[in-house]
C-alpha cells in the first residue's frame, strides 16, 4: 500500500534540497509525495542568494486543499520563512490531527547561510515543536532553538533532552556539522537516548542532506515503522 507524505517547505531550483529533495526521497521509499510550498528560493549547491516568501494565507489554502482530499499519514516541515507561515502550518496540523509530524527546523543552510529571523525561531519552538513526533535540528539549529551559544558533540545528548522538554515527543540532534571520523546523531525519546553512528563521508556534496534525512523519517513513520527504526533507515 502506498501512503501519502506531505512536505511543507521551500523550493530549491537546483533540485538538491527543499521540496524537490523531499519528493525524491518519498518516492525512493515507496510513499506518495505531496508538497505545499512556503517559499521560492534562488539557490544552488553552493549557497542561497535569494528568498521569496509565499504569503501565509496562501500556504493555508494549499494545506486546506491537500488535507481535504488526500489521506496524509505524515507531514515533514522544512523552511517555513516567517512567523505567520509557521502559525498557519501549526494551525492546519492541529485542525487536521496529523498523525506524524517531522519538524526539520531549517534555519541554517548546509552552506552556512542563515535562513530565518529570531522571531521565526521562537514561533517554531513555541508553536510547532510541541506538535512534533520528532524534531531534527543540526548542531547550530539546536543551539538556536535552545538559546545556547553552541551545541557540540559533547552536549548533543543534553540538547536533545532539552528539546523534548520544549514539547517534542522526540528530538534527533544531528552531528553532521561536527568533526571526526564518525557522524553521530543523538536521539532522545520517551525510552531514553540512543546514538546513530556512521562513518563520516568526506565530500563537498552535502547540499540537502537534512531535507533528505527528515523526509526519509516521515516516509517510514507513514508506513508504520517504530520511531527508532524509522530514524535508523533514514540515517542509512
Amino acid at each position: 500500500m502506498t501512503f501519502t507524505v506531505l512536505s511543507v517547505a521551500g523550493s530549491d531550483p537546483s533540485g538538491g534540497a527543499g521540496i524537490q529533495a523531499d519528493l525524491k526521497t518519498f518516492s525512493a521509499l515507496g510513499a506518495y509525495g505531496a508538497a505545499a510550498i512556503t517559499a521560492l528560493t534562488a539557490q544552488n549547491t553552493r549557497g542561497v542568494t535569494g528568498v521569496f516568501p509565499v504569503p501565509a494565507t496562501f500556504v493555508t489554502d494549499q494545506l486546506e486543499a491537500l488535507f481535504t482530499d488526500l489521506d496524509v499519514r505524515a507531514v515533514k516541515t522544512g523552511m517555513l520563512g516567517d512567523p505567520d507561515v509557521v502559525q498557519a502550518v501549526a494551525s492546519s496540523i492541529k485542525k487536521y490531527r496529523v498523525p506524524n509530524l517531522v519538524v526539520d527546523p531549517v534555519m541554517v543552510a548546509t552552506s552556512g547561510d542563515r535562513l530565518v529571523s529570531d522571531d521565526t525561531v521562537a514561533v517554531i519552538r513555541d508553536r510547532l515543536i510541541p506538535l512534533a513526533t520528532i524534531v531534527t535540528p543540526n548542531l547550530p539549529e539546536a543551539a538556536a532553538l535552545l538559546g545556547w551559544e553552541t551545541v557540540t558533540p559533547d552536549t548533543a545528548t543534553k540538547a536533545a533532552e532539552e528539546l523534548r522538554s520544549v514539547g517534542a515527543h522526540a528530538a534527533l540532534v544531528k552531528g553532521g556539522h561536527s568533526e571526526g571520523d564518525e557522524a553521530v546523531d543523538v536521539l532522545a525519546d520517551p525510552d531514553g537516548t540512543h546514538e546513530y553512528r556512521a562513518a563520516r563521508i568526506r565530500t563537498r556534496n552535502t547540499h540537502g542532506t537534512g531535507c533528505t534525512l527528515s523526509s526519509a523519517i516521515a516516509a517510514r513513520l507513514a508506513q508504520g515503522a517504530p520511531l527508532r527504526d524509522a530514524v535508523g533507515v533514514a540515517k542509512r
